[in-house]
């Protein structure tokens, strides 16, 4: 097979519509705008419009807040952790961090650090060095031989580091 002779499945492809093309096209003259009116007109963009009235979304009262400090971390059921432990992709003998994770393919990559849920059960020895831990997934860890520490993200990490530069 040769690059020239690649092409699409019959159909996959569909023409674009040609406006303006006389009036055997059935899309000429005023090219399927209707007649006159500011929508018929070029250069016009009314999206939430109302014809002078006040709009909708000015009527409306705004809610709520959105915080823009607010941390995002990556959420790991402790289920989820036990499955790669089987499978060989975790040590449970060396500790486990969010770089540890990421190599593992269990988490896609580290946001503001990672928090680990009680959802499963796990049955390995492990050392969890992780940003957050809810009640139920600490008592289950400790309650298998483990243990937790819980570390800043890498945000604050980053903001130590600049600190130390500084000073």
């Amino acid at each position: 097979m040769k690059l020239n002779d690649l092409k699409d499945n019959p159909g996959a492809v569909k023409g674009c519509k040609r406006v303006g093309r006389g009036i055997g096209s059935g899309l000429g003259k005023t090219g399927g705008r209707g007649v006159k009116g500011q929508k018929s007109r070029s250069g016009v963009a009314i999206k939430g419009f109302e014809g002078g009235q006040m709009p909708i979304y000015r009527r409306l009262p705004k809610r709520g807040f959105n915080n823009i400090f607010r941390k995002d971390f990556n959420e790991v059921n402790l289920g989820r952790l036990q499955m790669a432990i089987d499978a060989k992709k975790l040590d449970a003998k060396s500790a486990i961090n969010a770089a540890a994770l990421k190599d593992a393919g269990i988490i896609r990559r580290v946001k503001d650090g990672v928090r680990i849920l009680g959802g499963g059960e796990i049955k390995a020895k492990v050392t969890l060095e992780i940003a957050g831990i809810t009640a139920s997934a600490r008592e289950a860890v400790e309650k298998a031989g483990g243990s937790v520490t819980i570390i800043a993200g890498k945000t604050a990490l980053a903001d130590a580091d600049a600190a130390q530069k500084d000073g």
